[in-house]
């Protein structure tokens, strides 16, 4: 019986520890870049465990929640069309702080 716990424990630790964290973000690319690479960037994203919460259709990006590794693997490659990635935060056009 204490097996089957510590079997159980094990394997609650080891898949909540594979599980990396996610980061809310925007993606956006250069209005030159071909479609194919975002739908590159966004299979990429997909791939590594993460969603694309919105597909913007003014500007040339998307929104996601992605694993920070795979967020890091889009700022080291070099290519002609460079992702600019941004935390997807609230923003305020008010600048006084109301608990101030």
């Amino acid at each position: 019986m204490k097996v089957a716990i510590f079997s159980i424990i094990a394997l609650v630790a080891l898949v909540l520890g594979a599980v990396a964290p996610q980061k809310s973000v925007i993606i956006t690319y250069p209005d030159a870049t071909p479609n194919d690479i975002i739908d590159s960037a966004k299979s990429a994203i997909k791939d590594a465990g993460g969603i694309i919460t919105h597909e913007y259709k003014l500007i040339k990006g998307f929104a996601a929640k992605a694993p920070a590794k795979v967020l890091e693997s889009f700022m080291a490659s070099a290519n002609d069309y460079h992702a600019v990635i941004e935390e997807d935060q609230m923003v305020s056009i008010n600048s006084i702080n109301e608990g101030s």
